[in-house]
């Protein structure tokens, strides 16, 4: 009973240390992404006249209202 005992704690141990191995990666990951999002910008955080990001969305939903009724000409259907 203790050789069960003492595989079931070095198998619990073992699975402890590979989850908080693959929570550091993670966070590491996590933190990477983030500084590549600082130095680049969000896409629609600004839009070409530095729109605020309330605005941006309106312009972004704007653009797709337009795309859609170009679309629908192309196609021959009438609005």
């Amino acid at each position: 009973m203790s050789d069960q005992i003492i595989i079931a704690a070095a198998a619990l141990a073992a699975i402890g240390i590979v989850a908080l191995v693959m929570l550091r990666g993670w966070q590491g990951w996590l933190a990477l992404k983030e500084r590549e999002l600082e130095r680049v910008g969000h896409p629609l955080r600004e839009i070409e006249g530095g729109a605020p990001l309330g605005a941006a969305r309106i312009e972004i939903a704007d653009l797709k209202e337009r795309i859609r009724k170009l679309e629908a000409i192309a196609s021959g259907v009438d609005l």
